[in-house]
């Protein structure tokens, strides 16, 4: 859900509710973002992998440390190429958290595998570890973990079960660009991992992803499948003389312009994260004596976890005062929004077995949590109003 969500609707009073004053989000500039849109044209390639996207996957592959990273269209295109490169088959069994964003699990589906929804920890909401094993099945052919808002799932306890199994783990990092887990880069635990440049996200190109490798058997066929299945990557660095149709692939490069827009945002990426780390902490810092008077739970950060300030969430007492906390703000011209309905109850997770009670902890987040809005522009007199709007409720 986006700040795009903005319909008339009523206020917890039933009157007409005011115009959006404060969005949940709005995206970020650095002020390079034109100048470097208008540099990629000016060199006369505004197709994927010119200089800019180079520039990108050069700056995450230093910056992280991985074997190689290449720009997606999306972190769903990242996704799905990850179940390509790890040649899922129909009936596999995929192991994914409920509580995420359907796209981690659909493109393995696209490739006919089956989910297998574990449960949430009720501290990080990232998928329990502690129910990882048993959810493992012959069929299981890779564990696809999810840092939620950017804090890092329970990597060595993860890690160490799938290689007792020898499963691949696949990090979708959405939330979590240079996030840390005990002093390792979120994304670099996996044989490969998935990031969001949508606008929603910390670092943004409006719609886009990437895809990190730190296995180096999926890096050439990484490149064929992304580059429509050719070798046509090889051609252009001269190790073949021609290029031809090699493999199954698509077109996941994202235009140049994305590309250099990206490269803006990750160039200001101490700017942005400061920012963030700055409003977050002043939520947490003013809302802590109101959530234990009232029976709110506030974000848990494991101290071996550094975060990357993606979301600030609040979980209510219980879905009717969650729903009307959100009327109440929407009546002072605040949007702030709930998050992930379970996948295991969605129409498609019932199609394979999901059922209510499967997965408690994902059914009580998902009705509870509320998200506030954070942005880089948001100043401290609005999110002022938003404290105090919080601070006023008094529907429990």
């Amino acid at each position: 859900m986006s700040s795009s969500s903005q319909s008339a609707v009523p206020t917890d009073s039933g009157a007409p509710a005011p115009p959006i004053q404060i969005p949940f989000n709005r995206p970020c500039f650095t002020g390079n973002e034109l100048r470097y849109i208008q540099e990629a044209v000016a060199r006369g390639q505004i197709s994927g992998d010119g200089h800019f996207s180079k520039a990108c996957h050069a700056y995450l592959e230093q910056a992280l440390g991985v074997r190689k990273a290449l720009l997606t269209t999306s972190c769903t295109h990242a996704l799905e190429m990850s179940a390509l490169l790890l040649n899922i088959q129909p009936d596999d069994e995929v192991i994914v958290p409920s509580f995420t964003f359907v796209s981690t699990i659909n493109a393995f589906v696209l490739r006919g595998a089956r989910p297998k929804f574990v449960d949430i920890r009720p501290d990080t909401l990232n998928l329990d570890e502690r129910l990882l094993e048993a959810a493992i099945t012959p069929r299981t052919r890779a564990i696809v973990v999810v840092h939620y808002g950017g804090v890092g799932c329970e990597m060595d306890a993860i890690l160490e079960i799938a290689g007792r199994y020898q499963i691949p783990v696949v990090e979708d990092n959405a939330h979590g660009l240079f996030a840390r887990y005990r002093g390792r880069y979120l994304g670099t635990f996996g044989c490969m991992a998935t990031q969001s440049f949508h606008e929603t996200k910390n670092f943004h190109c409006g719609e886009g992803g990437a895809l990190l490798i730190n296995d180096e058997q999926y890096i050439e066929r990484a490149e064929i499948i992304r580059e429509k299945g050719t070798n046509r990557s090889r051609f252009f660095r001269g190790q073949v003389d021609k290029y031809t149709w090699v493999d199954i692939g698509s077109s996941y490069l994202p235009s140049e312009v994305l590309a250099a827009f990206l490269y803006a945002q990750l160039e200001g990426r101490e700017s942005i994260q400061a920012k963030r780390q700055r409003i977050w902490q002043r939520y947490q810092a003013e809302l802590a004596g109101w959530a234990v008077e009232h029976g709110v739970t506030l974000p848990t950060i494991p101290p071996h976890c550094d975060q990357a300030y993606h979301v600030f969430y609040i979980l209510m007492p219980s879905l009717a005062s969650r729903q009307r906390l959100i009327a109440h703000l929407r009546g002072q011209g605040i949007l702030s929004v709930f998050h992930y309905l379970p996948l295991h109850l969605s129409d498609m997770g019932r199609k394979y077995g999901g059922q209510a009670g499967d997965c408690p902890v994902t059914e009580r987040v998902s009705d509870c949590l509320l998200r506030l809005p954070l942005y880089n522009d948001l100043t401290e007199a609005d999110q002022g109003r938003v404290i105090a709007a919080l601070c006023a409720f008094e529907g429990w």
